[in-house]
């Protein structure tokens, strides 16, 4: 932590919001306005520290100062040096805290067009550090300005407190402001919601269908049926930026249906749903049902009903899934989850755009894989497609969403910053190979990584992680062929890997086992290059792009 105000404060806030996520946060923290002297010496106490984040946190207050024995122009160039140095001296992931709006404005509202004061620079000094960050990958803005202004500045700010110790806000409002900065540091450990589970009457529409039909229940854009409406614009927003719908509702699928299919007041469309679990079951079964039809952890599943019943079923039934509480009044719905800041991320990719309509493409694989008794048959009949190559500039920040993301297929769940892939990518002695997949049903996507470091006779993988989405595809099976066809033609004899154990990545503990490896000591295993069989696989490569795949 590097500030110009006070941060003993933050210290205990932020190791207790770490914990109650299950992160043991170790901190540094800087001396008081002493940025450039850290960030300028490669033997300061910052470094030394070796952070894997850096939290940037400036306080309006000491701005405030400074412009008006200045003004603002040397602020921002001072900014990009902090940033400058730090990226020259770590790998860390940078966090810049952008500044509250002041609340003296000379001009009154005359300012909006005069544009010169402190609340007028301030504003546009946080609108230059947020296009500076777009430019760079290993920097996120924590936007402080938006936690103040939720609150009113009337109420953010203390100023006997700054005059007195220099604290950065109100006391009052600290854990908002620190709630923001472990936001986005979950966000990029991979702690994110991937998926909205809804139920539906009462919850996504007003009424029940089953009572009422599906034209009569209460969903438009004016009088009872707007509070529904708005929540499903805002649903759809999340999914068009990645978040997958699901539907978890005790009603007879039919008439579900119906409501999506016939309804002109809906926002939502049955394309809009990856996965609808309607029936009779209990809830805490249907959403085991959802989580195993997407493969992913409980933890990242968001599940929104009006009924508290069935709130309190899924919280005893299945802990690790979200359950917020939602008020009485739909109109309030939005408000209520929004205020959660449930959707932080550190990337957006075509991927994440994608997301949605791969989960629709998957529900028709299986459905495909009904009609077949063979296996090989099947995948035969995928006519899959696959690419394999170096990391590209273009595909970094997929690549280390994968890195951050990727918990139950993943050897050694190392977490790579953009700008450690990037690293890798520029490593002439590191293979750092992706692979993206297709088939007739559509395209996968990045779906698979895998690091290998050749050290004489030997070529250590240090990394290995694949999307569950495409489990039982043979593309570890493609990708373990290739590796050993590059390790011949290198000249290596050994190949060996290692597994990390954690708390979700148990489905591949026999991992290297399963391709003949022995275990040597401890995580690492190891296999003679000419000992290793070539495994089976019906995927085909996709073109030669790249210098690694004329290896296979």
């Amino acid at each position: 932590m590097l500030s110009d105000a006070a941060t003993q404060q933050f210290i205990p806030v932020l190791k207790t919001l770490f914990s109650e996520n299950g992160v043991t946060a170790e901190l540094y923290e800087a001396p008081f306005d002493a940025m450039e002297l850290e960030v300028i010496n490669p033997a300061s106490g910052l470094y030394a520290f070796e952070p894997d984040v850096v939290l940037l946190i400036h306080s309006i207050q000491a701005l405030r100062a400074r412009y008006y024995e200045q003004g603002m122009s040397p602020e921002f160039d001072r900014m990009l040096r902090i940033w400058d140095a730090l990226a020259a001296n770590s790998a860390a992931r940078i966090v810049q805290c952008n500044f509250p709006l002041p609340y003296e404005r000379p001009f009154g509202q005359f300012d909006q067009k005069l544009q010169q004061s402190l609340y007028a620079e301030t504003r546009l000094l946080n609108a230059r550090i947020a296009l500076a960050a777009g430019e760079r990958a290993n920097i996120l803005v924590c936007d402080i300005e938006s936690v103040a202004s939720y609150v009113g500045r009337k109420h953010w700010f203390d100023e006997r407190l700054w005059d007195m110790s220099k604290t950065f806000c109100s006391l009052e409002f600290l854990p908002q402001a620190a709630q923001a900065m472990v936001d986005l540091v979950l966000a990029g450990l991979g702690r994110i919601v991937k998926c909205v589970i809804l139920d539906l009457d009462n919850t996504l529409w007003g009424g029940v269908v089953g009572d009422l039909g599906p034209m009569h229940v209460e969903i438009g854009p004016h009088g009872d049926g707007e509070a529904f409406y708005r929540l499903q614009k805002f649903l759809l927003s999340l999914k068009k930026r990645g978040i997958v719908l699901a539907v978890c509702s005790k009603n007879e699928l039919s008439n579900a249906l119906a409501v999506f299919e016939q309804n002109p007041g809906m926002v939502l469309k049955r394309d809009d749903i990856a996965v609808f679990a309607v029936n009779w079951d209990n809830k805490a079964d249907n959403i085991r049902a959802i989580r195993d039809t997407l493969e992913i952890g409980f933890d990242s599943l968001l599940f929104l009903d009006d009924n508290a019943f069935e709130r309190n079923l899924v919280r005893n039934f299945l802990p690790e899934v979200i359950v917020p509480e939602l008020p009485d009044d739909p109109a309030d719905y939005v408000r209520a989850v929004a205020e959660l800041n449930l959707f932080e991320t550190t990337a957006f990719s075509a991927e994440d755009a994608a997301r949605s309509e791969s989960y629709r493409q998957e529900a028709d694989r299986r459905q495909a894989q009904n009609s077949y008794t063979d296996v090989s048959e099947f995948l035969k009949s995928l006519d899959m497609r696959i690419r394999v190559g170096r990391f590209e500039p273009a595909q970094i920040g997929r690549i280390s969403q994968l890195f951050l993301r990727s918990n139950q297929f993943n050897l050694t769940t190392h977490r790579y910053t953009e700008a450690e892939c990037t690293a890798m990518m520029e490593d002439e002695h590191c293979i750092p190979l992706c692979a993206s997949l297709s088939d007739r049903f559509g395209d996968h996507g990045l779906i698979s990584i895998a690091v290998a470091w050749p050290q004489g006779d030997l070529m250590r993988i240090s990394d290995w992680l694949m999307s569950c989405r495409v489990l039982g595809r043979g593309v570890e099976e493609y990708l373990m062929n290739h590796l050993f066809s590059m390790a011949r033609e290198r000249g290596v004899r050994r190949v060996s890997g290692e597994y990390l154990p954690s708390a979700k990545n148990g489905m591949v503990k026999d991992f290297w086992r399963r391709f003949g490896f022995e275990n040597t000591a401890g995580a690492l295993w190891e296999i003679e290059v000419s000992a290793y069989v070539p495994g089976t696989t019906w995927i085909n490569p996709a073109g030669i792009d790249s210098e690694s795949e004329k290896h296979d």
